[in-house]
């Protein structure tokens, strides 16, 4: 826990990104936009190859990588030191837990120093494992790689896997013979990369992209035709509504899937019918959203109808499912949101939290009895599966807390037994008693308690001295579950306070929480995040400019804002895929993710309110005179989501305006997308710069 030194040398001059004159008017406002030629006029092309970069931008992010290289010289050996720390905390030659299927069990496996997964199966009832799918050599020779969806068919002689070798996301799904190994001729390209199989194994469905990169369409593949001639099924014709693909654990549906931030509507398919068409649940109505499963003769509804704001579930008839048929079955309770629910043959199983820790609940259908599954940490993470199977008395859960690390259990529905299937393995060794979770509350400007989890070494000194990396997402209500990480351990062992601020615009404290946190109300979740950090030094946890902020994409964005609004709070911020352009973004309508957007933002070019309150906060467009922590920026080429000229251009307007402080470093991975790396060992690269980083500017080693 001493300082470390590192050799430091003298930073060159950082680049320099020429300013065009550019501006355009919004609501009678003019806004400036002097970088805004960083964005490629092929940007569409560029996702598809890299290589059509225009090359005068290809040369500036070169050159910002060049950069950012000489701000790391000399600490490449101590990087390599720690992707040596986390990878010994890697158990090289893991496997999951196989998956009862009929007459197979499924799972994965990595072999010692692979990169990508083996997919596999063996016998249920004994015998020799088969190699289905082995990523690594599918990996060979592509620098970029990334399974999507794998899928079995029914009859257990094919199986469907999806491959993206760009990083942007066009998923091309391919057939293999399970019995000789080799893929058919079918080869099914620009798709989301997940199947969902005809019953008779003959085809499967799946969601083709459009042209802006969008999930749209779902086709339906028969085997042994081109991708031409497949037949489209459903088609969405609003751009703010994505569609996905699921099937009922029963297997009697296929679920398509049609929603934005707020609003869902679904449709079956009956899976056993290769003819059949798809028919509404309950027709979309603003701001109602719904999840399906079945059992029997009903189905059986996730949903937030009749003010249900965290959400009940219901029952109504397959022959009849619209919502005028719906009759409660778990009624609402404020302050419990249920967040998932699955029905099997007998029992009702969902997932709930409240105050931020999850809870299991299994009901009999038969006599209504309900069983909770829950534990007794301060913090800590929850979730299940049902795997493949309707009829069973066996789900499999999943727990961990900041200092246990993860437990796979099989739970017998019937008898309440628990069989630990496996706890993960540190190879490096780990002893959860050297090591505190804590649950605070900071208190926001409004009032609120906004929950930390946060884990540090026992013999931490609470004497305000530590340096703290404290995370943050908070959009879209989703919520970050205080989970083993065995990463962030490299910097807990070295004397760190690992935090994690449940901040408004997450589901923490139900729906309500999210509500708080978007839109108009954005502005809390920056907030929110600032009297986390504020409440940390209070606690004597940590110190004023001892605090590294770390967020990424959405939570990107929320790094530029606390950038912008408490820059002296912080030591460093670790942006990574950071939403910073955010104003530009939501006005482009032909960005893949702009429609489906604006109900978590707003649509600042149909509402002026919208307009006014994103241009209040946006990071780009707030970046003032003032002295900013360090910026370590980190973004892929390839990105749909989040483009690489957002950080670009953010990066060239902190330099170009700020007053002192920095430096302000921006790495572009020109080989990835929105994930980074794919590999498991790649990633930790990327990893260990960002908490080099981090050592860096909190004085977590010495220079």
């Amino acid at each position: 826990m001493k300082p470390e030194r590192l050799p430091s040398s003298p930073l060159p001059s950082p680049p320099s990104v020429p300013m065009r004159s550019h501006s355009f008017e919004v609501h009678g406002t003019r806004v400036q936009d002097e970088f805004a030629w960083l964005k490629a006029e092929n940007w569409k092309e560029v996702l598809k190859d890299p290589s059509a970069l225009d090359p005068e931008i290809r040369a500036c992010l070169e050159r910002e990588n060049a950069y950012a290289a000489a701000a790391f010289a000399g600490t490449e050996e101590f990087q390599a030191r720690l992707v040596a720390e986390m990878r010994g905390r890697i158990k090289e030659d893991d496997a999951t837990v196989p998956e009862p299927d009929g007459p197979f069990a499924y799972f994965t496996r990595y072999r010692e120093g692979g990169q990508h997964p083996l997919v596999c199966r063996q016998p249920r009832e004994g015998g020799s494992e088969v190699i289905m799918l082995d990523g690594d050599r599918e990996a060979d020779g592509h620098p970029f790689f990334d399974l999507g969806g794998v899928d079995h068919s029914p009859d257990h002689r094919l199986l469907a896997w999806g491959v993206d070798i760009k990083g942007s996301e066009y998923f091309t799904i391919r057939l293999r013979n399970l019995e000789t190994g080799e893929d058919l001729p079918d080869a099914v390209p620009q798709t989301s990369g997940g199947a969902v199989w005809l019953n008779d194994s003959s085809g499967f469905y799946y969601v083709e992209l459009d042209e802006n990169h969008r999930p749209v369409r779902v086709k339906r593949h028969l085997l042994g035709t081109g991708p031409e001639q497949d037949r489209i099924v459903y088609e969405e014709k609003d751009p703010g509504f994505f569609v996905k693909l699921g099937v009922t654990q029963s297997d009697a549906f296929v679920l398509i899937e049609a929603s934005d931030h707020e609003t869902s509507e679904i449709w079956l398919i009956d899976r056993a019918d290769a003819s059949a068409a798809p028919r509404v649940v309950e027709p979309r109505t603003p701001q109602l959203k719904y999840d399906v499963e079945h059992h029997g003769d009903h189905l059986v509804i996730l949903t937030n109808a009749d003010g249900a704001e965290d959400f009940k579930i219901v029952t109504a008839p397959v022959s009849s499912p619209g919502r005028a048929h719906w009759r409660d079955l778990v009624p609402y309770r404020p302050g419990t949101m249920i967040l998932s629910h699955v029905a099997l043959a007998r029992y009702l199983v969902r997932l709930e939290r409240e105050d931020a820790n999850p809870r299991i609940v299994v009901r009999d259908f038969a006599t209504g009895r309900e069983e909770t599954v829950a534990f007794d940490e301060e913090a800590y993470s929850l979730g299940f599966s049902a795997g493949y199977e309707f009829d069973t008395d066996v789900i499999r859960y999943h727990y961990s807390s900041m200092t246990t690390p993860s437990e796979t259990v099989d739970y017998n529905l019937r008898t309440g037994e628990r069989t630990l299937r496996k706890r993960q393995e540190v190879p490096s060794g780990h002893n959860p008693a050297d090591y505190v979770i804590r649950r605070l509350f900071a208190t926001a400007p409004d009032g609120e308690q906004v929950p930390i989890s946060l884990v540090h070494r026992r013999e931490v000194a609470l004497d305000g001295s530590a340096p703290c990396l404290l995370y943050g997402y908070g959009s879209y209500g989703i919520s970050m579950p205080a989970s083993f990480r065995t990463g962030i351990l490299s910097l807990v062992d070295r004397g760190f306070v690992y935090a994690i601020a449940h901040i408004r615009g997450g589901t923490e404290k139900g729906w309500r929480w999210y509500m708080d946190g978007k839109r108009e109300r954005k502005t809390n979740t920056f907030t929110d995040f600032i009297a986390c950090g504020e409440a940390l030094i209070e606690a004597r946890y940590t110190s004023r400019g001892r605090i590294v902020a770390h967020g990424g994409s959405a939570g990107g964005m929320l790094m530029g804002a606390v950038a912008n609004m408490a820059p002296d709070l912080f030591a460093g911020i670790i942006a990574e895929v950071p939403f910073v352009d955010v104003l530009n973004t939501m006005l482009d309508s032909e960005l893949p993710l702009t429609p489906p957007e604006w109900p978590e933002w707003g649509n600042p070019a149909a509402d002026e309110a919208a307009f006014r309150t994103i241009l209040s906060y946006s990071p780009y467009d707030n970046v003032r005179p003032q002295r900013y922590p360090a910026i370590l920026a980190l973004a892929g080429l390839t990105d749909p989501r989040v483009t690489y000229w957002e950080p670009a251009k953010w990066v060239a307007r902190l330099r170009a305006t700020m007053t002192g402080g920095g430096p302000i470093l921006f790495r572009l991975n020109m080989e990835a997308g929105h994930a980074g790396a794919a590999g498991r060992f790649d990633r930790l690269e990327e990893v260990a710069l960002a908490y080099t980083f981090a050592l860096k500017c909190s004085g977590g080693f010495q220079s």
